[in-house]
């Protein structure tokens, strides 16, 4: 496997005054031996000539956050990254390779969620190029890669979680937004290794049912909602019941049997689970009547 090895190559700034010098040099050697009618010096001005053009194909500029990498005959030799003007050997090919950090948010995708309910789901990704021989020589189209490796890690990661929890504590896509960022970043960082790409960052950017269960789910949704809400009534009226209770026995204010008790909890259950306010009855006989 190809690694990245960083090439400095010459200063691009002392290579253009040579350059230079060579071209001046040049017209005058050429205008003397045109003068004094020298053949030898007529026939080797070209060659100069040539020379100073291979020089000037040598000279590269390197832009903050990019890198240059350089291939002699098909042979990779080496990374500049190094910024401003530099000079490498003029027969070499540099391709630029861009290292700034860069983004992009996936189209929305229809899968199926762990229980087998269709949603649709979109993603940003924020990634960047650390090691570019990986990704220049290591697969076709690193950016196309990244884009396609990105979209299959999301339907891979859709399918192993649901949509909602619906036991307390489990992983879901709606509520566990920190977890599922972190594995779905660890997901696509493990498909990109091999392309020299370091993800930074990825998150959902878009989660919903399909339309078809849309409206389905939600009542679905409302129903739990409204379940789970009547459990913690529920639970708070029988923790008051109890109190009172307990606070009739040991102050003594009233002493009620059992058909009593049961029938003083109905009531307060009533009114304490009750949808609507209720209305107070007043009792003008005996307990019993």
């Amino acid at each position: 496997m190809l690694r990245e090895k960083e090439l400095k190559g010459f200063s691009g700034w002392m290579m253009l005054v040579l350059l230079l010098g060579l071209a001046i040099t040049a017209v005058i050697m050429f205008i003397t031996s045109v003068r004094a009618e020298n053949a030898p010096g007529i026939i080797l001005w070209p060659v100069v000539l040539l020379v100073l053009i291979l020089g000037l194909f040598g000279l590269t500029i390197v832009n903050p956050n990019e890198a240059r990498v350089v291939q002699l005959f098909g042979k990779y030799r080496g990374t500049i990254k190094e910024q401003g003007l530099r000079w490498v050997n003029p027969l070499t090919r540099r391709r630029k390779v861009s290292l700034r950090v860069r983004n992009f948010e996936s189209s929305k995708m229809k899968v199926n969620d762990h229980d087998g309910n269709p949603i649709d789901i979109a993603v940003v990704v924020v990634w960047r190029v650390v090691e570019t021989a990986e990704a220049m020589f290591h697969v076709d189209d690193y950016e196309h890669f990244v884009h396609v490796q990105s979209e299959s890690a999301v339907r891979n990661l859709a399918t192993s979680y649901p949509y909602d929890a619906h036991v307390e504590g489990q992983i879901s896509l709606r509520m566990s937004a920190g977890e599922i960022a972190h594995k779905l970043r660890e997901e696509i960082q493990e498909r990109l290794a091999q392309a020299g790409v370091e993800v930074i960052e990825a998150r959902i950017s878009h989660l919903a049912y399909a339309s078809e269960i849309a409206s389905a789910m939600l009542r679905r949704q409302q129903a739990s909602a409204i379940i789970a809400a009547r459990q913690k009534i529920v639970e708070g009226a029988v923790g008051m019941v109890e109190m009172a209770l307990d606070l009739l026995n040991s102050k003594k204010v009233v002493q009620l049997d059992e058909e009593r008790k049961a029938a003083m909890v109905s009531n307060l259950l009533v009114v304490l689970c009750g949808d609507r306010e209720a209305q107070p009855v007043v009792n003008t006989g005996t307990l019993y009547q």
